[in-house]
């Protein structure tokens, strides 16, 4: 696996087992606990493949798989992604504050723009918004140029939330720092808007084939959960074991 995620592990695995991180790292055969949202034109394929979620989404509609509850607050998400072949127009997201039919996301894509009179163009970009689902995006954190994920390489996604505060990075490049979400009561659009003050995560694409891996939790309001191992110190040697294979 990737240097970088494998340091991140072994970094978690060595610390104390307390309240505050939940890891997923596909290691079982089935994805209990997750559940697929905006699926207006189909689902996306989700396969378990070497211990590893192998995604397929052909359509240009985003598909976004999702865990946690509305209890959790403040936290950071991690995860490794490496797109293996592009289908059209698409992207890959992170998400944060998935609750119930609201979220927080951040994407890299390449969306056809229209500006005026002038002829449509395609531009490589992030973005971070807060939305419903089956909504436009309603609120912008971030729009600017941002070349695509390059194909068969990993890279590595963290979106952080802390109160009203998003912050996300790429690879270790901080691409979003700390932006607050403002939420205009007035405008009619936001009648309904939420705080966005708790809620779940989730991770999607649409028009990709990508392969995904060591999700990552961490926040005090995060319980204890997910791959971890019964004695660290096992999981421990067999990660350093497996690391002699790259």
């Amino acid at each position: 696996m990737k240097f970088l995620s494998i340091v991140t592990v072994l970094f978690l695995l060595t610390l104390p087992v307390l309240a505050g991180t939940f890891l997923e790292t596909f290691d079982g055969k089935d994805l209990d606990g997750w559940q697929q949202i905006w699926t207006d034109k189909g689902p996306a394929v989700w396969e378990i493949v070497d211990d590893e979620l192998h995604a397929d989404s052909r359509e240009a509609y985003t598909h976004l798989l999702t865990t946690g509850d509305d209890t959790w607050e403040n936290y950071t998400m991690e995860l490794d992604v490496k797109p293996l072949k592009k289908h059209g127009i698409g992207g890959i997201s992170i998400a944060v504050r998935v609750d119930g039919n609201w979220l927080v996301y951040c994407s890299i894509f390449d969306p056809v723009i229209i500006r005026g009179d002038d002829p449509p163009f395609q531009e490589e970009r992030i973005g971070c918004y807060a939305t419903g689902l089956h909504r436009p995006a309603l609120a912008t954190l971030i729009v600017e140029p941002y070349p695509l994920l390059r194909l068969n390489r990993w890279s590595h996604l963290k979106l952080s939330v802390e109160g009203d505060i998003f912050t996300f990075s790429i690879n270790g490049e901080q691409v979003m720092a700390p932006t607050k979400l403002q939420i205009f009561r007035q405008i009619d659009v936001f009648a309904d808007f939420p705080d966005f003050q708790t809620g779940g995560v989730g991770f999607g694409l649409w028009n990709y084939t990508a392969v995904f891996d060591n999700i990552t939790v961490t926040g005090d309001s995060v319980p204890n959960s997910g791959d971890f191992p019964v004695t660290p110190q096992a999981k421990l040697a067999t990660t350093w074991g497996n690391l002699k294979k790259f």
